[in-house]
């Protein structure tokens, strides 16, 4: 199973958009996906019309759970989608109590990849959504993959988040002795316009290859997929947005080979 992450210290950059859409067109392509929603907001559990806070189980309890959390048990806390090959691990509102709550337990940074490898033989990809903020869950979600996708909306507050960004993992790999593997995304891309421009140029300046060579423009059709709670490769497949996407996904498909 290859685990994807897609995090930035930063909100509204397309974290949501960017897992929703590489899911859907994996498991277009008939692969078998799970999207792992640890952020609080539960905004990707409630793209899929789960309402988490009705529901028994969740990521939560793999935490609660940790120490006897048994494969049929994570079978349970998963939900389907209204797509195939697709399911969901949601988020729920008391994530927000994690850390204040257990942070400090032993054994908290690897709950999240020792869950996943009871589910090894269960999907071919897991990608995970994190929150904007450092903490166990970024650290689960980091710990986790194989690699991590940060998106960057191309507009100089969001160079500044990723700044951050880039200390976290530089500092957790130096204390993981880790040497974690990440694409830079830049996201929302607007060639009309100065700003996005010379963002983008800056990104390359400073990060080099570490920079996917294309970008994700801005595109109103995934905020009319989010609202018809469907991948937008289903609700637009000609989209800009979704050809960008598709690109992506070929790019990440060779790195991980």
């Amino acid at each position: 199973m290859i685990v994807w992450t897609v995090a930035n210290q930063k909100g509204g950059v397309g974290k949501t958009t960017t897992t929703v859409t590489l899911a859907g067109i994996l498991a277009q392509q008939g692969k078998r996906v799970l999207l792992i929603d640890t952020d609080p907001h539960a905004s990707l559990t409630y793209y899929f019309g789960i309402d988490s806070e009705e529901l028994d189980n969740s990521v939560f309890d793999l935490f609660v759970y940790r120490k006897k959390l048994a494969k049929e048990q994570l079978l349970q806390t998963l939900c389907p989608t209204n797509m195939d090959n697709l399911d969901v691990l949601p988020a729920t509102m008391a994530l927000a109590t994690l850390d204040r709550r257990m942070g400090n337990q032993s054994g908290m940074g690897l709950v999240l990849k020792n869950a996943l490898a009871l589910l090894e033989d269960e999907y071919d990809y897991a990608l995970i959504d994190c929150p904007p903020v450092l903490g166990v869950l970024m650290v689960n979600a980091l710990a986790a993959c194989n690699r991590i996708l940060i998106p960057v909306q191309t507009e100089f507050l969001a160079l500044k988040g990723l700044d951050r960004m880039m200390r976290t993992l530089y500092l957790m790999g130096r204390s993981q002795k880790k040497d974690y593997q990440y694409t830079i995304i830049p996201t929302m891309f607007d060639k009309r316009t100065r700003a996005s421009l010379e963002a983008y140029k800056e990104l390359k300046q400073v990060y080099q290859d570490k920079v996917w060579s294309n970008v994700i423009p801005v595109d109103t059709k995934f905020r009319d997929a989010s609202l018809a709670q469907t991948v937008p490769s289903v609700y637009t497949p000609k989209s800009r947005g979704v050809f960008a996407y598709q690109n992506l996904l070929a790019f990440l498909s060779q790195v991980n080979n």
